[in-house]
Order: structure tokens, then C-alpha cells, then sequence
């Protein structure tokens, strides 16, 4: 599932070319679990193209939102550029005009159906309760060394899922869970998590995004941005995916194993 970086990846790409238009009309797949009133966006201009965890969030006329999560297969991508034409798998499609007078019409292309499109007054998300419940941007001032270490001292749960539960910060998922715990030298696996050591991860988890950031995100394989090139952070992962590996730090092999349902890749030798 694209998470953080991924979708900033995305909205770099998006906002220049977003901000301004009109949604002259909304085709969207009636039979989508988790569409809530696309329609309601047809006839508005989209004012800004924000980022919320793994949300897209598009501000619109009338103090209206625009929200995009792209799941696990998600994929946004203009129609007729680079080659790039609808199939079956596109699940929504926003027609709009350029400021030439061109059709400009981005597609959203969902293989496994996970994908949300909704629309809701603007900051009301109750509807949407994974994001309505996000905790505070890992990049932004709201994430603190004093409130994280709170959050983690309150919690009975082992650290990597209390991350994955996006509630002590937005937008880490599995894979820059276990690149930030290796890099902390924490065990996915500990309950308890002292503030030298949250400390240690607060730092990790702004390192390992702003990386991932910079490389424009992690492909593995359903995940592109918008102009289809696939994002470069695959090659710099040291932890997620590297098992039987020899761990950069102290050789030890890498070990998997399951922490919360999720497949969780660790150091046995330095992550305590």
C-alpha cells in the first residue's frame, strides 16, 4: 500500500496541474465500497491539492474536499499522455478542461478495489474514520519528541503496530516501520519504548520519509506517480524485504517474522 512518501510523490506531481480546474463531470464505478458522493464535486474548482497521511486531500469551491486514498493497487493517471489509456480497471475518471481549452481527464485505476473517493465538507471527515482519527504529520511541527514519547509510554501495545495504526503519527506504513525501528535499534516487538529511545525513533521516522521523499517513493510493483515512473527508494531499503541478509550495521542475518498480522523484518542482533 503507497504510504507517505508515495502519495507526496503524488501530490507533487498533481497540485501544479489540479489547482485552477474545473470538475466539469465525475464518472465513478457505482458498485466502489468506499466512494461516498463523488458526484457532489462536478461543477467545482479545485483550489488547492494537499497530502493528510496517505490521503489526498483537494480543497473545492463551496468549503467542500476532495479525498483520494489509493489503497493497495490505486494509480492516477492523465488520459492520452505517455501512452496511457483507460481499461477496466479504471474505477473513477475526472473529466476537466485546461486553461487552453483541452480535455484534461485524470483516471484513478484500482485493480484491487481498495481505493476511497469522497467528498465531504471541508475538514469534516467523520465518514472517513481512519483519517479523521490521524495523528500528527511526521514532518510537520505537531509531531513532537514530548508527544510521541507519550503516546508510546500510554500504549500497551508492541511498537510497530501502535505505528501502523497511524494514531501517534501519520502516514507510516509497513515498510518505513521496519526501516525506522532498524534504524532506532528497536525491536518491532517491544512494548516498552524509553524516551531515549523514543527520542532515537522520532528521529528515524523524519529521516527514513524525508529519504524516501526525495527518491519520489518505493515500487515494488502497483505503485507509480502520475507520469508512470516508478519511485527509486527500493534500492536503499535495509530493512523491509531484506531477510537472510547480513544487517548493514552488525552482519547479523535479517530475520522475518509476523508482529501484528504484518510481515515485520528485523535485525536479531541489534534491534533490542
Amino acid at each position: 500500500m503507497p504510504e507517505l512518501p508515495e502519495v507526496e510523490s503524488v501530490r507533487r506531481q498533481l497540485a501544479p496541474r489540479l489547482v485552477g480546474l474545473a470538475i466539469d463531470r465525475v464518472e465513478a464505478d457505482p458498485a466502489m465500497p468506499r466512494y461516498l458522493r463523488p458526484t457532489d464535486a462536478e461543477g467545482l474548482t479545485i483550489t488547492s491539492v494537499e497530502r493528510r497521511g496517505k490521503y489526498l486531500v483537494a480543497s473545492l469551491e463551496d468549503a467542500l474536499d476532495l479525498i483520494l486514498h489509493l489503497g493497495m493497487t490505486g494509480v492516477l493517471r492523465w488520459r492520452d499522455e505517455d501512452g496511457w489509456e483507460p481499461d477496466a480497471y479504471v474505477r473513477a475518471s475526472l473529466h476537466m478542461v485546461d486553461p487552453d481549452g483541452r480535455p484534461a481527464i485524470l483516471d484513478f485505476r484500482d485493480v484491487r478495489r481498495f481505493g476511497t473517493l469522497a467528498v465531504t465538507r471541508h475538514g469534516e471527515h467523520d465518514e472517513l474514520p481512519t483519517l479523521a482519527a490521524l495523528g500528527p504529520e511526521p514532518l510537520g511541527e505537531d509531531f513532537t519528541l514530548a508527544g510521541f514519547a507519550a503516546a508510546l509510554r500510554a500504549t500497551g501495545q508492541q511498537v510497530k503496530p501502535f505505528l501502523l495504526s497511524q494514531r501517534p503519527v501519520a502516514g507510516v506504513g509497513n515498510i518505513y516501520a521496519d526501516e525506522a525501528l532498524w534504524r532506532a535499534r528497536i525491536h518491532p516487538a517491544s512494548r516498552r519504548v524509553g524516551r531515549a529511545r523514543s527520542d532515537r525513533l522520532h528521529a528515524a521516522i523524519r529521516e527514513v520519509l524525508a529519504e524516501a521523499i526525495e527518491r519520489e517513493g518505493t515500487t515494488f510493483r502497483d505503485y507509480q506517480m502520475v507520469n508512470g515512473a516508478s519511485g527509486r527508494n527500493a534500492a536503499f531499503l535495509v530493512a523491509y524485504g531484506q531477510e537472510g541478509k547480513p544487517c548493514p550495521r552488525c552482519a547479523t542475518a535479517m530475520r522475518k517474522t509476523t508482529i501484528g498480522g504484518r510481515g515485520t523484518t528485523y535485525c536479531p542482533g541489534c534491534q533490542r
